[in-house]
């Protein structure tokens, strides 16, 4: 019964990380490592954070997260477009702040690669990422 439940809960977590490749998996200049998840002590949520890489002119396809993301860009110059609001131009050691379920995309807008680490608190269980047509 122990192994039936080691072996669920590694399911999900590759689910979980294959649905977030798949989602980008056609997205060339851009990159996403993983840094760390865990579970939090709200039931049902955990944090994930990550690397996030662009190459110059690299946008992200408009996509919303099951919970909210906080962003640090550690280099370059993103600009985040939350839909309906207007652009936001983020530089090295600046934050953002995206909203649960919330439409958005980010792009470098600069000459040079640009990365941020991204931190999410989620529904645990769910595709980080849900592309949006």
């Amino acid at each position: 019964m122990k192994m039936a439940r080691i072996m669920a809960v590694a399911l999900l977590v590759v689910a979980s990380g294959l649905a977030l490749h798949a989602g980008w998996a056609q997205q060339a200049g851009f990159r996403r490592t993983e840094l760390q998840r865990h579970d939090l002590s709200s039931p049902g949520r955990e944090v994930v954070q990550m690397r996030v890489e662009f190459d110059p002119g690299v946008a992200t396809p408009r996509h919303t997260h099951p919970g909210e993301e906080i962003v640090y860009v550690l280099e370059g110059t993103l600009e985040y477009q939350i839909e309906g609001q207007a652009p936001v131009t983020v530089k090295p050691g600046e934050v953002f702040f995206i909203p649960a379920e919330t439409v958005h995309t980010a792009k470098n807008i600069g000459t040079a690669n640009a990365a941020e680490i991204s931190t999410y608190i989620v529904e645990k269980g769910k595709p980080l990422v849900a592309v949006v047509k």
